[in-house]
């Protein structure tokens, strides 16, 4: 590689390859499931084409979330429904956005400098209590499920809500075995500390937290205790921080509304490189799924400013590269089931 070739590598943004984005909900509540107008901040002050473009993003799983008072068959439709938003953001975007299932799917559509597009479920009650609807989102193109929201359900108990299983139930073991059958990712952002051990302890792939921080920064039963982070090494999962205020801090403003700063997330990513290691941490940002966000990232353009914090904190380009990127596409990789890599 010459001078000239090196020094333009190393001023490349870094690229993103982000845990959760609720775009698909923010357009059905707010635009009724019309996908049209993303260059415009009106229609999402979050996450718009030219905010993506600024912000490095390569890779992104959409949450096709259903709110947990949809229930039973009313929330696989919503489900389905949601999947077909996102599929239509895609059509929609095609300079843009690109579907992608693979890990070498997801690098090679990067490379093109399209947004790999990818699905999470966000919300075990939205399988009905049906392996078959799990194995159906699988097949439609479904690569991590969040086993709860921030209810408990049927066969899981939430972080946010009673506790009334003790964890996971028979069933939701079972789920988790399936998953891991079909290659699609256990992801435990939301979930109880029980259920974060006993599905550690059942799955024999790599898992996510999608959109968590550390504990021991932000004491939140939505955080990942230090207990748990300890067993991501052993099992090769990654916890992806998340930008959500209330998560990130414990300062409030004067009408009781959270307050967070770009340091502050630099606060907990250092905690959790310290603890388990640069390999095993990555970005969630959970935008369009929270009111506000942290000063210096108020948008998807905003993942340089991270970036520049922790780069003054001494984290190398490789760090920010693992960070970003190579670390939810190795996890991905381990989950991507033979059916996908060979069709």
């Amino acid at each position: 590689m010459s001078t000239s070739h090196a020094e333009a590598a190393a001023d490349a943004p870094i690229p993103v390859f982000d845990g959760h984005n609720d775009l698909p909900w923010h357009l059905r509540e707010t635009h009724g499931s019309a996908v049209t107008g993303l260059h415009d901040e009106a229609i999402s002050p979050f996450t718009t084409i030219p905010q993506i473009r600024r912000g490095g993003l390569a890779a992104q799983f959409w949450s096709v979330y259903v709110h947990s008072s949809i229930t039973g068959p009313e929330a696989v439709k919503a489900t389905l429904e949601q999947i077909d938003l996102v599929h239509r953001l895609i059509e929609t975007y095609p300079e843009d956005l690109a579907w992608a299932l693979t890990a070498d799917e997801v690098r090679r559509t990067a490379s093109e400098g399209r947004v790999a597009s990818l699905l999470g479920v966000e919300g075990g009650q939205q399988i009905d209590g049906s392996l078959a609807a799990l194995r159906m989102y699988a097949r439609l193109g479904v690569r991590y499920m969040t086993l709860t929201w921030s209810t408990t359900h049927s066969w899981a108990d939430s972080a946010t809500d009673v506790r009334v299983h003790g964890g996971l139930t028979e069933f939701g073991r079972e789920v988790i075995r399936e998953m891991n059958r079909l290659g699609m990712i256990v992801d435990l952002s939301h979930v109880s500390e029980e259920v974060m051990h006993q599905a550690l302890e059942l799955s024999t792939l790599p898992v996510l937290f999608s959109h968590s921080c550390a504990r021991s920064i932000t004491d939140h039963p939505r955080n990942i205790p230090d207990e748990v982070l300890d067993r991501l090494p052993s099992n090769g999962g990654v916890a992806m921080a998340t930008f959500v205020p209330g998560f990130v801090s414990t300062r409030e403003d004067a009408e009781g509304a959270a307050e967070a700063t770009v340091e502050d997330v630099a606060d907990h990513l250092d905690h959790m490189r310290e603890r388990v290691g640069v390999d095993h941490i990555g970005l969630g940002g959970d935008l369009c799924g929270t009111p506000t966000l942290p000063t210096g990232l108020g948008s998807a353009a905003d993942y340089p400013r991270l970036f520049s914090v922790l780069s003054g904190r001494g984290w190398s380009r490789e760090d920010l590269h693992k960070l970003g990127f190579e670390n939810a596409a190795r996890v991905l990789e381990a989950n991507d089931p033979a059916y996908l890599s060979s069709r």
